[in-house]
């Protein structure tokens, strides 16, 4: 029996990054041999064990053929007698097809070193165009490594989008897509994973609500990057750079609002381009369309309906009068939902900053409305039941105080 160190815990050890998670691969022996040496089994298909000491997951070295549809449709052969190699040409990229034994010694029978020295992500075999799920991880992983400069090799574009034109892609369930799509959001790049699905065909199969941004035009003087996709990846990329590391926010979330927030200029009538009026209620339908296809949590999809809906009220939030102020506080449910309302406003300073040339732009509303908010939340909700209030009257009264708690934050603005 030999074990291995494989897979990104290798990768990651050579390109001198955290290593998060250990995967081993167990060459020479059997599902019964493990049990007995006290291993827990985990999943039925496949035998995946866990360490008795460690918890981490060995798995028996194994080798696929394709048999079906989608990412589930293979057969595979887990006997003692699967070679390390044999194992490691199944996977996807050739830097994830790397091992390390007992001794310390690098197995890179694929050449995965030299693709990360030449930061290059390259598929290990044709049996690559055989699972369709390693169309997003490969997005993902050039998302991933696109601040080290990493590129996807030729070939491997054309084997991807071959798997786009194929129709595999349909076979994807929702879960799986949106965990790829998940994990992408909490990259340092998450723009590059939806770039490179645009390029292979893939985003308008899977995305088809944001890929249809691509070529909507805005008004130049607002927006120099001109195309609404363009656009939108620039706010993601702000976004991500506005909460990258800050454990308050949930980057995720944030992201999916960001790439939802202008959905609705792609129904604009062509007569009215290159305005969007109305864009802001005519996003709420396909945000909700592609939550739904996704069944994404449904935080992300209030948080992404909001922000269609209401993004454009905080650019002109010193228009705003006090009840429409305090309107917006209730909608978002601001006194029970402060963090909500805060990556609401998030998303709002990237889509300012997410224009070519805006990049570094002062955004003064963010701590006007902050400022407002905060006089309202003072309001004290015991003070008013000390004064008698009972029942829908203690409502009332609070949002009585609070309006003209607004009303005074906003007057002392413009005196200052």
């Amino acid at each position: 029996m030999e074990i291995y160190l494989v897979g990104g815990a290798v990768r990651d050890q050579l390109l001198g990054l955290p290593v998060k998670d250990r995967d081993w691969v167990v060459v020479g022996t059997t599902a019964e041999n493990l049990l007995a040496q006290g291993y827990q089994q985990v999943g039925r298909d496949f035998p995946v064990f866990l360490n008795p000491d460690t918890k981490e997951e060995y798995a028996l070295a194994r080798t696929e053929r394709k048999s079906g549809n989608g990412y589930t449709g293979f057969i595979c052969d887990f006997s003692p007698n699967i070679t390390l190699e044999q194992d490691l040409i199944r996977r996807d990229l050739a830097i994830n097809a790397m091992a390390i034994d007992a001794q310390g010694n690098l197995h890179d029978p694929y050449h995965g070193k030299s693709d990360l020295d030449n930061r290059i992500l390259r598929h290990v075999s044709p049996a690559f165009a055989e699972d369709p799920l390693r169309v997003l991880r490969v997005a993902r992983f050039a998302a991933r490594f696109h601040h080290l400069g990493f590129k996807i090799a030729p070939q491997t574009l054309t084997l991807m989008e071959s798997l786009t034109q194929s129709g595999e892609l349909s076979h994807l369930t929702a879960e799986r897509v949106w965990l790829e799509t998940e994990k992408a959001l909490n990259e340092k790049h998450p723009e590059i994973y939806f770039e490179v699905l645009r390029k292979i065909g893939a985003l308008n199969t899977l995305f088809p609500e944001l890929n249809a941004l691509y070529g909507v035009p805005n008004p130049v003087q607002h927006h120099p990057e001109i195309d609404s996709f363009i656009h939108t990846m620039l706010v993601l990329q702000q976004a991500v750079k506005l909460i990258q590391n800050n454990p308050e926010f949930n980057q995720s979330a944030v992201c999916f609002a960001a790439i939802c927030h202008d959905l609705g200029k792609a129904l604009t009538p062509k007569d009215m381009l290159p305005h969007h009026y109305g864009h802001e209620q005519a996003g709420i339908k396909p945000t909700r369309h592609l939550s739904k296809r996704l069944k994404v949590k449904n935080y992300y999809q209030e948080l992404a309906e909001l922000t269609c809906e209401y993004h454009t009220h905080i650019h002109k939030a010193f228009e705003l009068r006090p009840e429409t102020v305090m309107k917006l506080f209730n909608r978002f449910d601001v006194w029970r939902k402060p963090q909500r309302f805060q990556e609401f406003l998030i998303v709002c300073l990237s889509d300012t900053r997410g224009r070519t040339g805006f990049e570094e732009r002062e955004y003064p509303q963010l701590n006007y409305v902050n400022s407002l908010l905060k006089a309202a939340q003072n309001v004290d909700v015991q003070q008013v039941i000390k004064d008698g209030f009972k029942k829908e009257k203690i409502r009332d009264e609070l949002n009585r105080r609070r309006l003209n708690a607004i009303k005074q934050a906003k007057r002392t603005h413009q005196a200052e």
